[in-house]
């Protein structure tokens, strides 16, 4: 990963849910995440990197993005349901 503007912060259980750890975390991972699992969802399930991965959507676009450089950047579809 590449510090810098690429580079956002996740937090494992989302801070509405009661969380505060967070992780240095790509900016193209992150909207990914979001824009395939809610917040409560996260904070149930998906609360660790094993977790995420195992996801198949996310697992998925793992795959796809593993041949992009580190800079990389991209707009992704917004929620599925707003929170």
């Amino acid at each position: 990963m590449v510090a810098g503007p690429s580079v956002d912060r996740h937090h494992w259980v989302p801070k509405s849910k009661g969380g505060r750890a967070a992780e240095p975390m790509h900016t193209v991972c992150h909207r990914k995440i979001h824009s395939v699992l809610d917040e409560r969802t996260l904070a149930r399930d998906y609360d660790t990197p094993e977790k995420l991965r195992a996801h198949p959507e996310i697992a998925r676009f793992l795959v796809w993005l593993r041949g992009k450089p580190p800079t990389f950047t991209s707009r992704h579809r917004t929620a599925r349901k707003r929170r």
